[in-house]
């Protein structure tokens, strides 16, 4: 499913009312068809009862193969490249990629895109661990900054344009920066300033804006970074913006590096999407765009009341904390998505872990997230959730006598040792997490949510890192991706030469 087709430029705004590719999906799903062809189940409730039962036919009928004529394939532009264009401009974009494998396989893309503009980038610390998996397979060499650490909720922010200057000044090699925004807990950097910085030095600005596809389409929400200068844009439709889970968008700007970046995309991106992309979470996306153009102007605001409503009875019972002017105070955030309740809950007695696994278990209340000192409320934009139920099932939560511990708190990063390639492509071993305490690891490790790296391969393995990542898998759904074992009781480290 590739991108070749490059439209006309046009003087009037495409009509967004429109679903070329879902209502190509569904106009060839109505035929009486004879399947004789993958996928396998074709549509079939003799052979696959099950299947039948738990998705129905018409999703099955609309679980369309690759290369028809009408849908992905025959006359130009088709329904699949119309969708593109009006994602594009929608989010104000060059050119749109419509991924199936999520915003990792977006940053995926990206890095291998950027290893032909020069082999060493800038990267935000607090990236997610796809990007870090991209530098390894790109072979990219990374310079990290950090960002700003609110050392007392845990959490970490963005890089300040005052960071980024001075990263730059210190490191005159890159070819371009990577940074995150918003954060994982809805922290909005200064895009603006970051990218006018990053191009007076001559680099390109990449923004993973996973947790911002829905930005720019209210009043109440911030800009999106395409439309605030950066050069290329990974957005995760699926997390905010409605569409479904591993459906994800790459934007391409139209800054002075969109000649050079287009034919890299297009190459990477044919590398690594599937040759049988998934025509439902296809035409989610444009459904998704669809919706957030046409309705948003009305459905977020809605959305937005509610996150207010429940700022306000959080704030009446006095129990707990909403944590937004704490973030809102850090030098590098500018505007806090309204979207996200970030409650501290340490001050009603219990661990945001402990909160979050209660109102699951107990109150069929799912959070987005959560650390040892706040949980995550997230509201989809449109969405209009039951606030009473939330607030009372918050209220209602016991008292704990929580106190935090020192091994919950975010630890700092070992010092760097290796690439990150170097370190994931070599000769390894597994160790006890103790014994691997001052050795370089060769594997990446994040607690997840929300998936921010805290031991990048290559790191030098320290005992507050190992601290941290066992107290994390001891929580109430706490997770941590990418290590040899679930506990974390095993580390892999590169053998020493």
């Amino acid at each position: 499913m590739g991108h070749s087709w490059h439209p006309r430029k046009v003087t009037e705004r495409p009509d967004q009312t429109r679903m070329p590719y879902a209502d190509a999906v569904r106009a060839y799903s109505e035929h009486d068809w004879l399947y004789l062809d993958v996928p396998g189940h074709q549509a079939s409730a003799a052979s696959h009862p099950a299947l039948v039962d738990f998705f129905g036919l018409d999703v099955l009928r609309r679980d369309v193969p690759p290369l028809v004529e009408g849908i992905d394939y025959g006359a130009m532009p088709t329904p699949l490249l119309q969708a593109a264009e009006l994602a594009a401009d929608a989010w104000g974009a060059r050119k749109t990629y419509f991924l199936t494998n999520g915003a990792s396989k977006g940053n995926l893309v990206t890095c291998l895109a950027l290893r032909s503009l020069g082999k060493r980038v800038l990267v935000q610390r607090s990236v997610h661990s796809s990007v870090i998996d991209g530098l390894a397979l790109a072979g990219l060499n990374a310079s990290f900054v950090r960002p700003a650490v609110d050392f007392d909720l845990g959490i970490a922010h963005g890089v300040s344009p005052a960071e980024l200057r001075a990263a730059l000044e210190r490191h005159t090699d890159v070819s371009a920066v990577y940074l995150v925004t918003p954060s994982y807990f809805g922290a909005v950097s200064d895009v603006k300033e970051l990218a006018d910085i990053a191009h007076a030095a001559g680099v390109a600005l990449i923004v993973d804006e996973a947790w911002g596809a829905h930005f720019g389409f209210h009043p109440d929400l911030p800009v999106n970074a395409l439309r605030l200068g950066a050069d290329v844009v990974i957005s995760s439709t699926h997390k905010l913006a409605g569409s479904l889970t591993q459906s994800a968008m790459l934007h391409l700007g139209h800054g002075k590096f969109a000649d050079r970046l287009e034919p890299l995309l297009d190459r990477a991106f044919r590398s690594l999407q599937s040759t049988s992309s998934s025509a439902l979470l296809t035409a989610s996306l444009d459904i998704a765009r669809h919706e957030i153009v046409t309705y948003g102007p009305t459905t977020i605001g809605r959305s937005v009341d509610a996150a207010r409503r429940i700022r306000e009875g959080i704030a009446a019972v006095g129990r707990f904390r909403d944590v937004s002017e704490q973030i809102l105070a850090s030098d590098d955030v500018m505007q806090i998505d309204p979207l996200r309740i970030v409650i501290d809950t340490r001050s009603g007695g219990l661990s945001g872990h402990e909160a979050r696994a209660r109102l699951f278990n107990d109150a069929r209340v799912h959070l987005e997230m959560s650390t040892d000192s706040v949980a995550v409320v997230v509201i989809g934009a449109g969405a209009d959730p039951d606030v009473d139920r939330f607030l009372t099932a918050l209220h209602a939560l016991p008292d704990l006598g929580y106190k935090p511990t020192a091994s919950q708190v975010l630890p700092s990063p070992g010092p760097r040792a290796l690439s990150v390639r170097r370190a994931y492509f070599a000769d390894a071993e597994v160790l006890p997490a103790r014994e691997a305490i001052g050795r370089i690891s060769a594997e990446t490790l994040a607690a997840y949510p929300p998936g921010i790296p805290n031991l990048i391969a290559g790191e030098v393995i320290t005992a507050e890192v190992v601290d941290f990542l066992q107290s994390t898998v001891a929580q109430p759904f706490g997770h941590v991706r990418g290590g040899v074992s679930r506990d974390v009781s095993l580390l892999r480290v590169v053998v020493a030469e």
